[in-house]
């Protein structure tokens, strides 16, 4: 094993030897070459670095969507069981139960959607700027 390590410590010595013998234009060559491969690389990670956090904001945007849905969700069904209740004692004076609540659930939803549209908007602006700045 320590006559491997060896050997491979002699190659090594063999490759530096072989540097420092190169002309001048060959290092400088060599060491261009090297810095483009680095910008390449921290390039890449700052654009994986961007993707990663929109993806962050996206699922954050959408764990706070999901919650606010599944609260109104749950404030929408307790409206509507008192209001079918509330008809169930007026039912002569008002109109059938079942069309009044289809009624109120579209104007609920369209007045949702006009929200949840308005806000998607607003994140995906947000995010644009901010790879804007970045580039």
């Amino acid at each position: 094993e320590v006559q491997k390590l060896n050997q491979q410590l002699e190659e090594k010595n063999g490759e530096i030897q072989q540097m420092i013998n190169q002309p001048p234009y060959e290092k400088e060559r060599e060491i261009l070459r090297l810095q483009k491969s680095l910008a390449e690389r921290e390039k890449a990670q700052a654009t994986s670095d961007v993707l990663c956090r929109s993806l962050t904001d996206e699922t954050h945007q959408l764990q706070r969507k999901l919650a606010s849905t599944a609260e109104m969700c749950q404030h929408l069904a307790k409206c509507l069981e008192e209001k079918q209740r509330k008809e169930k004692e007026n039912s002569d004076d008002q109109i059938p139960t079942e069309r009044s609540n289809q009624v109120f659930l579209l104007l609920l939803y369209n007045e949702t959607s006009l929200q949840a549209l308005i806000c998607n908007l607003q994140e995906e602006n947000r995010m644009l700027k901010q790879k804007v700045a970045h580039v």
